[in-house]
């Protein structure tokens, strides 16, 4: 079954997982309160590492690393087996956990009661809209109290496509997860005749995935295709033959594998022979190719197979060059591919015959309109839908391929997000869609493309209440550095003051080209309603004004990306949003890197920092080729193995180079030991060089997971605990969490 998840605009993301929050010193100039939560843990004693100086000679530059040790000589090892990590690195590690357990003892309570907030806002037994394929609708549902989603099917009534037979449970994700303490799917894959189900697992963290077959009508698993999938695979239309895409020691998607479902040799369909370029696979729009893409983060190209042959050989599309993408999308009689060929920033979109693909082929369908991003392509028998992003707002384009005729789907909020779903069905005039905001719980629609009528399937249901009128959104623009405005998201509670005096929280990412969109999520909502003020910052090096946008913060361009954030939190407290020194910073992986870059350019902006999973040991990471992401990397950051100026940029920005002898925000890092992405060593090297650096007796934690990679814990409820734990941490840094410590006590 393949889950076919409503997509936002913002790619997603790693970034709902992903947390970070800053704090300030308790001698900053500020409205923030003294906390005597702070000053009882500025009283205890913090770990201190050993310092082993490593001298590092680069193109003539010279660096010294007294944490190097920290990275495990076998970390390749420790990836896959934790166990083996070394002792001196495990000691420090239990260490700091010790520490940080230590220092947020007294929010236990306080911890507890904003797991309950955040849980009571989720409804446990929620399940998602079916979705038909042919005799059946596939779903994905919850159980009560239940960590893992179950997959799920029932038959549907071939007049109204309704479901009406008894549900099948095809993996039940909580029984999967029984004998594991960490367990994440990749994708399911239901076959073609629907006798059978693939699903990728990895029990580790380590984003290596087992492949398991599972015969429907038995239960029985069938075959265990490989443990070293990226977890990426498809079907072939035989029902008998799948495509998975292989995983080097390095953690790299070299190679595309044919098999058959009941195991047996492997066949080698492809190998990828470029470090920069990661693999993946999937089926056309009409399920008549699989799709074979080879991509880094500024070219790409497609490889074609005939789904219907099961011995059928892979045809390149077009040979990759530099700065051009290409995405396939299928019609009845021709391919649309989505491209920025020619100059094309913001993507146009061609069209070329089925029998003659090449690009020597294309002709220009939908021109290149400088400032509208198009950003999806969703390809129907008669209809082709577009995602697109105007002046930082998303909008649905339909047309028609008869007529030509096209049209905009309508919204009306401020800001908000939106997403849509190809789904199974290719003959099909219903296009799925959702709609949400900061302050409107998601909703998705079943779209008539033909009559323009929409139906409500679903709203997301809030079990602890939630009136969308209790909550204000606002979009401002911040100007920057150098004259540029950048959008900002706020959400606040109508009942927040905006007259400087409350604390915010700061969100943003900024790089990769993803937006992060203006979306419902229940997880700031207990510090909204504590008088914070929610905010996000569509900075540089995401797309929210377009694909010159992601350009003018990547490379050279890089540090825009910190300016912008640094200049969205002066506007938010010259606009009364909040007041200098009272913002908590928050990012993930390289949200993260905006963190610790931001604390380091104005650390007394900020009041605290929660940096999660952060990649902020960017020069040590880029010079370093033997890491899974760095060789795919150098087009966003830069080579500093082979250019100075890429080294004098990154070195200028790398929060681990950057930390300076002066007084810095209270900071939270966390890491995951199995995280292939950002390696446990790149916060940990982070806070031990902080610590000792910071010239005030400000808080440096280190929370590390010691069984999960780089999305944290992997049951739903046990990733709201880890959220419940930074939100702790932003009341206490701007003073809000004493006086309800004390009245938990008092109760």
């Amino acid at each position: 079954m393949s889950v076919n998840k409503i997509a936002g605009l913002a790619g997603a993301s790693l970034l709902g997982l992903a947390l970070a929050a800053c704090s300030q010193e308790s001698d900053m100039t500020s409205d923030t309160p003294v906390s005597n939560l702070i000053v009882r843990a500025q009283g205890l004693e913090a770990p201190v590492a050993d310092q082993r100086p490593v001298e590092i000679e680069q193109l003539g530059f010279t660096r010294v690393d007294e944490y190097q040790w920290i990275k495990d000589e076998n970390w390749q090892q420790v990836m896959r087996e934790p166990e083996t990590l070394d002792a001196d690195i495990r000691a420090l590690l239990d260490a700091e956990n010790a520490y940080l357990e230590d220092v947020m003892a007294p929010t236990e309570a306080l911890q507890e009661r904003l797991f309950q907030e955040i849980r009571g806002r989720i409804k446990e037994d929620d399940s998602s809209v079916p979705e038909r394929d042919g005799d059946y609708a596939y779903f994905t549902r919850y159980r009560e109290g239940g960590q893992y989603p179950i997959y799920s099917r029932r038959p549907v009534d071939p007049e109204t496509g309704e479901p009406v037979g008894d549900e099948e449970i095809l993996v039940d994700g909580d029984v999967e997860a029984a004998d594991f303490d960490y367990l994440d799917f990749s994708i399911m894959e239901h076959s073609p005749d629907h006798q059978y189900v693939a699903f990728g697992v990895d029990v580790r963290g380590s984003e290596y995935y087992e492949i398991r077959i599972r015969e429907i009508a038995t239960g029985a698993i069938v075959a265990t295709l490989t443990d070293e999938s990226s977890g990426d695979f498809t079907w072939a239309n035989d029902s008998q033959t799948l495509y998975w895409v292989w995983r080097d020691d390095n953690g790299r998607s070299k190679r595309v594998y044919r098999q058959s479902r009941d195991g047996g040799a492997s066949e080698l369909i492809y190998e990828e022979p470029d470090d920069g370029f990661f693999i993946s696979v999937g089926l056309s729009d009409a399920n008549n190719y699989v799709v074979i893409n080879a991509g880094g983060h500024t070219s790409n190209e497609i490889r074609l197979l005939d789904a219907n042959d099961p011995a059928a050989e892979p045809v390149l599309i077009s040979a990759r060059e530099d700065g051009v993408e290409y995405y396939l999308t299928e019609a009845r009689d021709r391919f649309y591919f989505r491209t920025n060929a020619d100059g094309a920033v913001d993507f146009k979109i061609v069209s070329a015959p089925l029998d003659a693909p090449g690009r020597e082929n294309w002709e220009d369908f939908v021109p290149h309109r400088p400032g509208t991003l198009v950003n999806a392509l969703i390809g129907f028998a008669d209809w082709q839908v577009r995602m697109e992003r105007q002046n930082a707002l998303p909008r649905i384009v339909v047309m028609n391929y008869a007529s030509g005729e096209s049209y905009d789907i309508a919204f009306d909020e401020e800001a908000y997000s939106l997403g849509i779903a190809s789904g199974y069905e290719f003959e099909t005039d219903m296009l799925r869609f959702s709609y949400e905001s900061p302050s409107t719980p998601e909703e998705t629609y079943d779209f008539n493309m033909s009559t323009r009528d929409r139906v409500l399937l679903k709203r997301q249901e809030v079990p602890s209440g939630h009136n969308p009128e209790d909550y204000v959104v606002r979009r401002i623009m911040a100007e920057g550095h150098d004259g540029v405005q950048i959008p900002v998201t706020i959400l606040h509670h109508r009942d927040t003051p905006v007259d400087g005096s409350a604390p915010l929280l700061l969100y943003g990412y900024g790089s990769y080209g993803i937006t992060i969109p203006a979306s419902f999520r229940v997880t700031p909502l207990p510090l909204v309603d504590r008088g914070m003020v929610y905010a996000v910052a569509h900075i540089r090096g995401g797309m929210a004004n377009g694909y010159q946008w992601y350009l003018d913060g990547k490379l050279e361009l890089k540090p825009n990306t910190f300016r912008d954030f640094v200049s969205a939190g002066e506007a938010l407290a010259a606009e009364g949003y909040t007041s200098r020194g009272n913002i908590v910073a928050y990012g993930g992986s390289a949200g993260g890197l905006l963190v610790g870059a931001a604390i380091n350019m104005a650390p007394d902006l900020f009041a605290g920092a929660i940096a999660a999973v952060p990649f902020v040991d960017v020069l040590n990471t880029m010079s370093d080729a033997e890491l899974p992401l760095t060789p795919p990397e150098w087009p966003e950051w830069g080579n500093p193995l082979e250019s100075t100026e890429d080294y004098q940029t990154i070195e200028s920005y790398s929060p681990y180079d950057q930390i300076q002898a002066m007084d810095y925000p209270h900071v939270l890092a966390t890491g995951g030991l199995t995280d292939p992405r950002v390696t446990y060593w790149e916060p940990t090297k982070f806070v031990e060089r902080l610590r000792t650096m910071r010239t005030d007796d400000g808080l440096t934690l280190l929370k590390m997971n010691m069984g999960a990679g780089h999305g944290g814990a992997s049951g739903r409820f046990d990733s709201l605990r880890e959220t419940a734990l930074n939100w702790a941490f932003a009341l206490m840094v701007v003073g809000l969490a004493d006086e309800e410590v004390e009245a938990i006590a008092a109760e």
